[in-house]
């Protein structure tokens, strides 16, 4: 019997094989592997088999929190829909303001554009008239260039000389003496002699 006893009495490993002792009363395992293995077992039959109580009481609350909360939803956007529709005085202030300064604006702008009209018909006219006499002046004969000899109206072209009294002689008849020239050269020359050689005369009063 002793033996027996002592055969039995002799610790064995845990079965998982941790190191520790185990205890027959735990399936041959240590205390700490055991609590481990219950909460396995706990949690696979929470995931397979949910007690069919909670998932009615979770069936009846859902519904029940939604009504709930769509109710307050709904008369809160119902409210701001509401109070967007109502116009507010600011803005009706504001409108009214954009208003008369439109009409001011478009016054104003009328206002202006009159003499803005005023002066293109100004100018219209005036470019009108323009081109009229520019008409008239082409019309008008061209003067014809003086080529020949005053006196003996011979053609002298380019070679012709033309006098101090506007008119053009050939070789012969250049001279003044010979065409009877109209320009009075003395009265020029003392001109030009009173002009390049002013009188000279000392101050008669001194200053003191």
């Amino acid at each position: 019997m002793a033996q027996e006893t002592n055969h039995s009495q002799v610790p064995m490993l845990c079965s998982t094989g941790c190191g520790f002792y185990g205890n027959p009363r735990t399936n041959g395992m240590c205390s700490v592997c055991y609590k481990e293995h219950l909460q396995r077992q706990n949690s696979s039959n929470g995931r397979i088999s949910p007690p069919a109580t909670s998932v009615s009481s979770l069936s009846e609350s859902l519904p029940v929190q939604c009504t709930d909360g769509s109710v307050p939803e709904a008369q809160s956007t119902l409210d701001s829909t509401s109070s967007s529709m109502q116009p507010s005085p600011v803005s009706n202030q504001s409108l009214l303001s954009e208003s008369v300064a439109s009409s001011q604006l478009d016054s104003t702008s009328v206002d202006k554009a009159v003499p803005e009209t005023e002066d293109l018909q100004a100018s219209v006219s005036d470019t009108a008239q323009q081109p009229s006499e520019e008409q008239s002046k082409s019309l008008e004969k061209p003067k014809q260039k003086k080529n020949r000899c005053f006196m003996c109206r011979k053609k002298v072209g380019l070679t012709g000389f033309e006098c101090r009294c506007g008119n053009v002689y050939c070789g012969v008849h250049r001279y003044s003496d010979v065409h009877n020239c109209s320009y009075n050269y003395k009265a020029d020359a003392a001109e030009k002699i009173r002009k390049e050689n002013p009188v000279v005369v000392g101050e008669k009063i001194q200053k003191i």
